[in-house]
């Protein structure tokens, strides 16, 4: 073959002498898993972007799937109350449940929402209802007076607009 030039382990082929391709490109065998790794990394990437996150659910969102409130269940006594049981005071609110008896979750009240609707279905016999009482004592300063009523009228907001229905109690 006239002509024929290339390369063929780093020599040159000379006048007459046949190229043989197999010698051409001998890529070391670490070579190849490394592109296999780099590929299955990308592949693994791509997977990631296309799975979608699960948003967080609004926690009224949540607390629809409780059956609204029937006042005919609800008991004659607050002592008897077997909903999630609120107690406003200026600075906490405390959640009282049967999910935990005896147990006082003390939250924020931008939290009361989100832990109302982390209780479990069995906590609402009454349907979506809760019993609230506003600790307010005689020789509160003016101040927790305040934060008294900012702290009611926050958790009042938050489970209207869920459409919680709320059983105000008194100092019984």
């Amino acid at each position: 073959m006239r002509g024929a030039e290339g390369f063929e382990g780093g020599k040159r082929l000379g006048h007459g002498e046949k190229f043989d391709p197999s010698g051409v490109f001998r890529a070391p065998a670490r070579r190849g898993c490394w592109a296999c790794a780099f590929i299955l990394c990308l592949a693994a990437n791509f997977d990631d972007c296309s799975t979608k996150k699960a948003a967080p659910v609004n926690p009224a969102v949540r607390l629809q799937s409780i059956v609204q409130a029937d006042p005919q269940k609800y008991p004659p006594a607050a002592k008897q109350w077997s909903n999630p049981y609120l107690v406003i005071r200026a600075d906490r609110v405390g959640l009282l449940s049967n999910a935990a008896p005896n147990e006082e979750q003390v939250l924020k009240p931008e939290e009361v929402l989100n832990a109302l609707a982390q209780l479990p279905g069995s906590a609402w016999p009454y349907g979506r209802a809760v019993a609230i009482l506003v600790e307010e004592k005689q020789t509160s300063s003016p101040r927790e007076k305040v934060a008294v009523r900012r702290n009611r009228g926050i958790v009042a907001g938050d489970l209207d607009e869920a459409h919680v229905a709320i059983r105000w109690m008194g100092g019984e």
